[in-house]
């Protein structure tokens, strides 16, 4: 599960988690505009982006979130696959973690990999999607931090 595209240091890292054997990846992008402005907005303000944090607001929600979400998806399956992996994915605005657990039934996955930005406030209470995935999936949940800028610009190294 993701909230934005994998960065070619995130696909390394996940592409060699398990060494040589042969992987594939299920990727569910959950759209950064689908979750609570406030506290993302928190989130911001205690990594010190304040500037990020006034800019909230403008992240698209709803369906203007559809094709961003649907662009980034692209390009992490594409990276992915220039790996060699098998990658499959689709974006989720609804119930992600409902669809998680069939996703893990149905292709007998044997871990999920949450790769995210902090969210202190909802780490803190537990509701962050790894913590949250933990208690429906059935198999290890691996949390793991992005180390990329938001920033596309910045990603692609400009």
């Amino acid at each position: 599960m993701i909230e934005k595209p994998l960065t070619p240091a995130d696909v390394d890292f996940v592409t060699t988690l398990h060494g040589d054997d042969q992987v594939s990846f299920v990727v569910l992008m959950q759209p950064r505009g689908a979750q609570d402005i406030l506290l993302r907005a928190i989130d911001d303000v205690a990594l010190g982006e304040f500037d990020d944090a006034v800019r909230e607001g403008e992240e698209p929600g709803g369906s203007r979130a559809e094709v961003p979400a649907e662009q980034a998806l692209a390009h992490t399956l594409a990276a992915l696959r220039d790996t060699g992996a098998e990658a499959v994915g689709q974006v989720v605005e609804h119930h992600p973690l409902d669809l998680l657990r069939s996703t893990v039934e149905e292709t007998g996955a044997d871990e999920v990999i949450v790769l995210t930005t902090p969210h202190f406030v909802e780490e803190f209470f537990h509701r962050d999607w790894a913590s949250r995935a933990r208690h429906k999936v059935g198999v290890p949940v691996l949390k793991l931090f992005s180390h990329a800028p938001d920033d596309p610009a910045q990603t692609a190294g400009g």
